[in-house]
C-alpha cells in the first residue's frame, strides 16, 4: 500500500507533506498493525515482525519528506513527527492491556486472570491461578501480559465523593490527632527537641502495622517562615 501512496504524490506535486502524514497514519498503519495482539506479546521473538514494520514506515517517511533514500531512519521520523514503531506498539499493546480491566466479570479473558477481582463464578480450569510458577513463566500470550498490568488499576479519583466533603475528611474526623509546628529559622533552640520527639514519635508509632504516621512540610510565601505539620498515629 506504501508503494501506491507514491502515486498520489511526489516532491513536487500532489499532497502536501501534513496530508500525506495524515494517509499514512489514518490508513496504512492501522492496516499493517492489524490483530498485533497475535503476536505481540513479552517473550515472543520480534525481530521479523518489527524488522518489516521498520522498513514499511521508513519507506513512508521516505515519501513524506521526499528525502534520500540515504537518510537516517531516525531523523525523518522525527522530522515527520512519526513515533518510532517499537514505541508504537508499546503505547498500542498497553491500551489493550488496561481495556481488560473494563471488561464483564463472566467475560472468558476475565476468568484467566490470576488478579480478576470479584469474579462470580469459579475459576476456569485453565485459570493462571491454577498454574505453578514454573508453568507461568514457561507461558506465551498477552493474557499474562493483561494479568501483570491489573496491578497498576488503582481507583478513579472522584473529587465530589462524601468523603472528601467538610467534616468527613481525616483531618476533620482525628482533628485531635494533628499538631503544628512553626519556627522562623533552624537556629530557633526549640526547634531541635521538637525534631527530637518527632523522632521518638516516628518510632513508636513503627512498631505497630495499625500506626499511620505522617510528616510534611511546607514554606509560607512572603512570610519567610516554614511550618511544619505532623500527626501522630490514626486508628
Amino acid at each position: 500500500m506504501v508503494k501506491c501512496m507514491k502515486i498520489i504524490g511526489n516532491s513536487t506535486r500532489g499532497l502536501i507533506p501534513q496530508q500525506k502524514c495524515l494517509l499514512y497514519g489514518s490508513c496504512a498503519l492501522p492496516i499493517a498493525l492489524y490483530s498485533f495482539q497475535l503476536w505481540f506479546y513479552s517473550k515472543a521473538p520480534l525481530s521479523y515482525p518489527l524488522n518489516s514494520l521498520s522498513k514499511l514506515q521508513r519507506r513512508a517517511a521516505t515519501w513524506i519528506l521526499g528525502a534520500f533514500k540515504t537518510s537516517p531512519s531516525y531523523n525523518i521520523e522525527a522530522t515527520t513527527g512519526l513515533i518510532p514503531i517499537c514505541l508504537h506498539l508499546q503505547k498500542l499493546s498497553g491500551r489493550f492491556q488496561l481495556r481488560g480491566h473494563t471488561l464483564p466479570t463472566n467475560h472468558i479473558i476475565r476468568s484467566l486472570l490470576d488478579n480478576s477481582p470479584n469474579h462470580p463464578s469459579p475459576p476456569h480450569d485453565l485459570s493462571l491461578s491454577m498454574l505453578t510458577k514454573r508453568q507461568c513463566g514457561l507461558l506465551k500470550s498477552h493474557v499474562i501480559d493483561i494479568d501483570n498490568r491489573f496491578n497498576e488499576i488503582f481507583p478513579a479519583f472522584d473529587s465530589i465523593n462524601l468523603e472528601l466533603q467538610l467534616g468527613n475528611r481525616i483531618s476533620d474526623m482525628f482533628s485531635n490527632q494533628f499538631s503544628f509546628y512553626s519556627f522562623s529559622s533552624s537556629n530557633d533552640p526549640s526547634f531541635k527537641s521538637h525534631i527530637q520527639q518527632l523522632n521518638a514519635l516516628a518510632v513508636d508509632s513503627s512498631t505497630s502495622s495499625c500506626n499511620a504516621f505522617v510528616i510534611t512540610n511546607m514554606s509560607v510565601k512572603n512570610f519567610q517562615q516554614t511550618c511544619s505539620q505532623n500527626s501522630p498515629p490514626c486508628y
